[in-house]
């Protein structure tokens, strides 16, 4: 039995009658009378009462009717979802993203975006530092990754860079440098950092020690921080200044204000990752959207 027959026989059932059936079908009346026939044959009951008039149907024909309608309703069905998975309508995507990314306006209007355009997919949310991110979409776990860019990352990985943002340095409120528009990194030449450690973060992390060092000292690490946003809070318990993207400066925490570093030199970069061999349609309309 194939999903022909039923299209047959319900054509058959609607018309009462096979010769104006095999006409809406456009085929021949006797085919159509033989592809009947052997739908009864193979089912071993009669479907139809050939009257002089045309055909009616039997109760057989009737429960026989009302499960082929539900057949032919679920293989349109699924037919319209392969189509639908196929252009990534449906499916599952996971996105991670750094902490400082959830802060950045850009990367919340690219949700929301997809959300909109894609409202049937499954969308997994992953906040974790980029190393962490990495790892995940090498292995598997991840889909799609908002990250601080690193400058080797694996063979199996596609990292293109995205967006940048301006650097702020955290201070505490009543720093020295607090009442200044913008801060020099050379005035922070004596001063403790409390920074994400490189193995969270190397390429933001390298940024910033390379920009200082080119302002003609060495940061002094003073406190690492689990996240740049925690970051904040440390600076505000005293334990030394920040310098974080321009994002973070979101992060309202008592006792700490924000300051432009001066100079266009030192950027925040993030960058939109993925695997170069597992790009579902979904993942392709996702990286579409973002760029």
């Amino acid at each position: 039995m194939e999903l022909r027959h039923l299209r047959y026989f319900l054509a058959v059932a609607a018309a009462s009658n096979f010769t104006k059936a095999a006409q809406a079908l456009g085929i021949g009346q006797p085919p159509l009378s033989q592809q009947i026939r052997a739908l009864e044959d193979e089912l071993g009951v009669e479907l139809f009462k050939r009257t002089a008039r045309g055909a009616e149907l039997t109760v057989a024909g009737e429960v026989f009717a009302e499960e082929a309608r539900r057949v032919l309703d679920d293989a349109e069905r699924a037919a319209r979802a392969a189509k639908r998975a196929a252009r990534g309508e449906i499916g599952q995507l996971r996105v991670g993203f750094t902490g400082t990314a959830a802060f950045n306006s850009k990367v919340a209007d690219l949700i929301r975006r997809f959300r909109e355009a894609f409202p049937d997919t499954e969308l997994t949310l992953l906040e974790a530092t980029s190393g962490v991110l990495f790892d995940a979409l090498e292995a598997g776990r991840l889909d799609v990754g908002i990250v601080r860019p690193e400058r080797r990352i694996a063979d199996t990985l596609h990292a293109a860079d995205w967006d940048e943002e301006p650097m702020f340095v955290a201070l505490p409120v009543a720093h020295r440098l607090a009442r200044r528009r913008q801060i020099e990194l050379a005035e922070l030449a004596d001063e403790a950092f409390v920074q994400v450690p490189r193995e969270a973060g190397s390429a933001l992390f390298d940024d910033i020690v390379a920009a200082c060092n080119a302002a003609g000292f060495q940061p002094r690490m003073a406190q690492p921080a689990p996240q740049i946003a925690s970051a904040v809070t440390l600076v505000a318990a005293g334990l030394g200044v920040s310098i974080v993207p321009m994002a973070i400066t979101q992060v309202q925490v008592a006792g700490v204000v924000y300051r432009p570093v001066a100079g266009d030199g030192l950027r925040a970069r993030l960058a939109i990752a993925s695997r170069r061999d597992a790009q579902s349609p979904v993942v392709r309309n996702f990286l579409a959207l973002a760029w």
